[in-house]
């Protein structure tokens, strides 16, 4: 049987520095790793809707997703795939940085801290294969 494959959506957001935009995980999987924010798509709604919808709801920043950057696939527990789909997006206003939702924490990171906090599976190297990272 094929395992049951998840549409999810996530952001990749940089500031005018360069910094990038983590949230700690609050929730399983990856709970208490840092990772882009991020989730399931709804029914009703595309990737980018999804992207931006979980951008918000985790850090309270609005954005504006832009190009693919790429697809990802993780494995999840019970046996599901989680689908990835991971855009590029900008922030859209000036609202306060603040964990929400289901993130413990959210920050912006330089590339040097990106790689020394305890990420996600897959993430660093994923962002260096994508020229997000150094």
């Amino acid at each position: 049987m094929l395992p049951r494959r998840v549409p999810c959506a996530g952001a990749v957001v940089q500031d005018a520095t360069g910094r990038l935009l983590l949230v700690r995980r609050g929730t399983e999987p990856g709970r208490g790793l840092w990772s882009v924010p991020g989730g399931r798509v709804e029914p009703d709604e595309s990737t980018e809707q999804a992207a931006a919808r979980e951008v918000e709801e985790e850090t309270g920043l609005r954005v504006v997703p832009g190009r693919l950057l790429g697809t990802v696939e993780r494995d999840g527990p019970g046996g599901v795939v989680y689908v990835i789909h991971d855009f590029e997006a900008r922030v859209d206003g000036t609202p306060a940085l603040r964990a929400g939702d289901d993130a413990d924490e959210a920050r912006w990171c330089t590339p040097d801290e990106v790689e020394e906090l305890p990420c996600v599976e897959g993430l660093v190297e994923t962002l260096r294969g994508w020229g997000v990272l150094g």
